[in-house]
């Protein structure tokens, strides 16, 4: 999860607590502070180091053992590679962080494949919201496209010109208190409509790589989906995986 330029107290705890554990204060199997101990340290709320210790958590830096308190394992293996999926990060990092325009911002009715993933009927409508990226001072890089039920873009900044100040994730989760579990994510190729080729400056017979995240909460109801449309001859995409036993 990307943090914010002005870090949440819970976000300023986790960076400093990452920042022990890869500096070599916190070795890894080693016992971390207790809340207690932070609490105390750090000058913060409960709630706030139980955040900090679940994200924590979650991203694989440490454990929990019922009873005997957190250890440390370690910065993850796997996190810079995780953290490069395309999917993830238009769902984690602000706009504003990112170059680009808006150049749709709207309820449209759903392609089918867009559709689907939503589990919406067809020729329905949903809320899009579509950015062109521009990296590097090189030109447009990718398109973007967000969509999501037109119920859940109702009282956010989803329909505001400006660039969002927080990330997709955290902001529909202030704004209408969903809870993103996980992304079943798709990745195809094909050649781009004549539309695209002129939005993504393509050249000539270049195919597209379109990566579909479709987030669902924990029930498996479909929440958002994130579209990302690559210039084939500008991108490659990279992913790693653990091997169980």
């Amino acid at each position: 999860m990307s943090l914010e330029s002005v870090p949440p107290k819970y976000a300023q705890l986790v960076q400093t607590l990452q920042r022990r554990i890869e500096a070599g204060d916190y070795p890894p199997g080693s016992l971390l502070p207790s809340e207690n101990q932070l609490i105390q340290e750090f000058g913060v709320s409960r709630p706030t180091v139980v955040a900090a210790l679940r994200m924590l958590r979650e991203q694989g830096w440490i454990d929990s053992q019922q009873g005997k308190g957190r250890f440390v394992r370690g910065r993850p293996a796997m996190d810079s590679v995780e953290s490069n999926r395309p999917g993830q990060a238009y769902l984690t990092t602000p706009e504003a962080d990112t170059p680009g325009e808006l150049i749709e911002a709207g309820a449209v009715a759903v392609p089918n494949r867009i559709g689907a993933l939503l589990d919406v009927p067809q020729k329905a409508k949903a809320f899009l919201r579509r950015r062109l990226i521009s990296r590097g001072g090189g030109g447009p890089t990718e398109l973007v496209s967000v969509w999501l039920p037109l119920e859940l873009s109702e009282g956010t900044d989803l329909t505001s010109g400006e660039p969002l100040t927080q990330g997709l994730r955290e902001h529909l989760k202030a704004r209408k208190g969903v809870r993103f579990d996980h992304v079943v994510e798709q990745i195809t190729a094909r050649m781009p409509s004549a539309d695209e080729a002129r939005k993504l400056a393509m050249p000539k017979n270049t195919p597209l790589l379109a990566v579909f995240g479709a987030v669902r909460d924990a029930a498996g109801r479909p929440l958002v989906v994130v579209e990302v449309l690559l210039p084939a001859d500008r991108h490659e995409l990279e992913d790693a995986y653990a091997l169980t036993s």
